[in-house]
């Protein structure tokens, strides 16, 4: 029975678990008072699930085979969890200055996480569909936590109704999947596909399933609610949205993709370069008009996203090594950038419009010099972090014979950095607008992380190097 259930592998994620509900009871008893208490021991939680994944024995399955453990999960997993535990730094500053009281908010992002952390260790698609339903109904609640807020309630509903029919998608897709392959199991999945040519019907459970987890990575055609729903949610909870749930369904499309499915690679090939080119096309171009620079983030997200799907698409262990690299390097870019957009607070208003953001570099310095080392960065520029990580996805596209997708991604990248470049130049450049309220130290240190990071990544980027081809191999490991 030990050899069936090893329940150890699972460790963190009952850990987690546990925790999240005895804060909530904790909560309950104190209310009101409780938020910060409640907050702290959240991050706390988050730090000591984070070390118990690292010092998990791999590779290692628990549950009948239903739950996995390999270096892939667990580098996954850390990023994910470092994500959350980064963006609810952001928020201990956001809720206390937007009076949020809600104890709720810290738990529902670690019923999030579990949710994330789950369905990267899901080795059937009935254990990948409950933990992705566990974090999409924590993120729903999240998006409309701002009750009072009518942007948040519009932004919660949205994402609400749109995320629930990608659900309904990508159950159809596993259902069809089932019924042609006769099991919901990775590996019996796996031996049905290599059999011989493809059923019909498991071509379009292929397709069903890759366009629900497209939904929750927002690659173009399936992007529509990001916009919004980035824009109407608080701030920290789209710096949440826009790092780990992104980082944790692009690794659940890896291991679909290149496990069951790994036979049909010529099939499935296909739909990413078209996501890729779709994605990345939108993201540039459609970046261009935004006034408000959190629907700009949205739509960089969503650029970003194709960028990583290039790597992807090319295959191949250097293919994946490079989309981990690529997403870990965009986590720490991304919420430093967030962490920029919490500092926007003026005369007890929060904003958000790109315009606010002139003369920043008159009133504050520090602030100014880290959101240009960040823009460059994103932008690509070298030898920042932002560069490596295009280049790692573009030389695998090249190597595996897709250089008109890397060309494409090249294009993408010089119209993407005129409205990244247009941030600095506003901040050096304009006049000043007024200052913003004094940092908050969680702020400024998540801030001052990636910029540290963008900048020092070419002194010393063999660690990462090394621990993402170890997952990368582990992935495509039988």
């Amino acid at each position: 029975m030990e050899g069936i259930l090893n329940w150890h592998a699972a460790l963190p994620e009952l850990v987690l678990a546990l925790a999240a509900m005895a804060l909530l009871m904790l909560g309950v008893l104190l209310h009101r008072s409780a938020r910060e208490m409640v907050s702290l021991l959240a991050l706390a939680t988050l730090a000591l699930t984070a070390a118990l994944v690292l010092g998990s024995d791999r590779p290692l399955s628990a549950f009948g085979d239903l739950f996995l453990v390999d270096d892939f999960a667990v580098f996954v997993k850390t990023a994910v969890l470092g994500a959350a535990a980064l963006a609810l730094v952001l928020s201990l500053e956001w809720n206390r200055r937007e009076r949020l009281d809600r104890f709720e908010y810290p738990i529902l992002v670690l019923f999030a996480s579990l949710g994330m952390i789950m369905m990267v260790s899901a080795n059937d698609l009935m254990s990948l569909y409950l933990g992705l339903e566990l974090s999409s109904l924590a993120l729903y609640v999240l998006a409309a936590i701002q009750r009072d807020d009518l942007r948040a309630s519009e932004a919660g509903l949205k994402y609400f109704v749109l995320g629930a029919l990608a659900s309904a998608i990508t159950l159809y897709g596993m259902s069809l999947t089932y019924g042609f392959a006769g099991t919901t199991r990775y590996d019996g999945i796996a031996a049905a596909v290599a059999a011989g040519p493809m059923a019909t019907g498991l071509i379009v459970g292929l397709c069903f399933v890759t366009a629900g987890l497209a939904f929750k990575i927002s690659a173009v055609p399936f992007h529509m609610w990001t916009p919004d729903v980035y824009e109407g949610a608080p701030t920290p909870v789209t710096a949440f949205f826009s790092v780990a749930p992104k980082f944790a369904a692009i690794a659940v499309l890896m291991r679909v993709l290149a496990g069951p499915f790994g036979a049909a690679v010529a099939q499935w090939t296909q739909i990413l370069v078209l996501l890729a080119i779709a994605s990345m096309l939108v993201g540039a171009f459609a970046a261009l008009r935004q006034a408000n620079i959190k629907r700009l983030m949205a739509y960089s997200s969503i650029g970003h996203v194709g960028y990583a799907l290039i790597g992807f698409a090319a295959g191949g262990e250097e293919g994946l090594r490079a989309v981990l690299l690529y997403m870990t390097i965009y986590v720490v870019m991304n919420i430093s950038v967030f962490g920029c957009i919490v500092a926007m607070h003026r005369q007890g208003v929060a904003c958000e419009r790109i315009d606010d953001l002139a003369g920043l570099s008159d009133s504050a310095p520090g602030l100014a010099f880290a959101l240009a080392i960040l823009m460059f960065s994103m932008a690509g520029i070298p030898p920042l972090a932002g560069f490596f990580a295009k280049l790692w996805v573009f030389l695998a596209a090249i190597e595996a014979g897709l250089w008109p997708l890397a060309f494409v991604g090249v294009l993408a990248s010089v119209v993407s950095a005129f409205y990244y470049l247009r941030i600095v130049k506003l901040m050096y450049f304009d006049t000043p607008a007024g200052a913003f309220a004094p940092l908050h130290s969680g702020v400024a240190v998540v801030v001052a992380f990636g910029g540290v990071f963008s900048v020092g990544f070419v002194l010393l980027p063999s660690p990462l190097l090394m621990v993402a081809g170890s997952a990368a191999r582990s992935l495509l490991a039988p």
